[in-house]
């Protein structure tokens, strides 16, 4: 099965902005976990749209947020949402992530599983925090979304469409927590906490949810109308769901 690519997909970020409310309501925990003061400087380690980051400023009544994300079009809504005198937006991708000036805390929510390299990951995240800091995340993990890489397995050697993504596969990356801890250790990481946490998801729009969460990477490999075919044959194959089974992997660790 094939991992993501180490390059980040664009996204539509208008309908994620939409339909992404479980996401948005699960980054409540994750930010509780940072332990915030509320004078602190913030990573938002993959902000998408930026209605995550609005909550995460709340958090800091006197600090700042420096949000990052890889695709063009979240990072344009992101800017266009967050206030810019506490915030500062930029198109980066997370694996090359190079800050001139350290952190105190680095958040992200629902993006690392979109990451093919977490060794690169965590190595840049550790780089970004200063001595002391504290890195809060949550993102898929093992076992995440089962039924939909089943799914996947089956219609992406279907055609019309094996031809554009039969060598994709499921471009995803659910890590469990010992991989995950070994990782945050050999990146330089002081104290590690990973463990899975199983949320079930009954979105308004089913199938706009699953085409803006989950169909990213494929739909860049295929024009709008065979995407459109592929997301019917996606949800044929799946039973017309209106619910999806999430696995989240909880990440917190610290550096001395």
């Amino acid at each position: 099965m094939s991992l993501p690519r180490t390059s980040p997909s664009d996204w539509d970020a208008s309908t994620y902005s939409r339909v992404s409310v479980p996401q948005q309501a699960w980054s409540a925990d994750v930010i509780s976990r940072l332990q915030l003061c509320g004078d602190e400087t913030v990573l938002d380690a993959g902000c998408g749209s930026g209605e995550v980051t609005v909550s995460l400023l709340e958090s800091l009544p006197h600090g700042r947020v420096i949000a990052v994300d890889g695709s063009a079009s979240m990072v344009e809504a992101a800017r266009a949402l967050l206030p810019p005198d506490r915030s500062e937006v930029r198109c980066h991708d997370l694996i090359r992530l190079d800050m001139e000036h350290e952190v105190d805390r680095v958040f992200s929510n629902a993006v690392f599983h979109w990451v093919g390299d977490h060794e690169s990951l965590f190595r840049g995240i550790h780089r970004a925090l200063r001595p002391g800091g504290r890195f809060s995340a949550q993102c898929g993990g093992k076992g995440n979304v089962a039924s939909v890489e089943r799914a996947l397995a089956v219609v992406c050697r279907e055609q019309p469409f094996a031809g554009s993504v039969a060598g994709l596969g499921a471009p995803w990356n659910f890590a469990g927590p010992e991989e995950t801890e070994l990782r945050l250790k050999d990146a330089g990481f002081d104290r590690v906490w990973c463990w899975l946490e199983s949320r079930t998801v009954r979105p308004e729009e089913p199938q706009a949810f699953f085409e803006a969460s989950m169909l990213a990477q494929i739909a860049e490999a295929l024009d709008p109308e065979l995407l459109a075919a592929f997301s019917d044959r996606m949800m044929e194959v799946m039973g017309a769901p209106d619910t999806f089974d999430y696995v989240r992997l909880n990440i917190v660790a610290e550096r001395d």
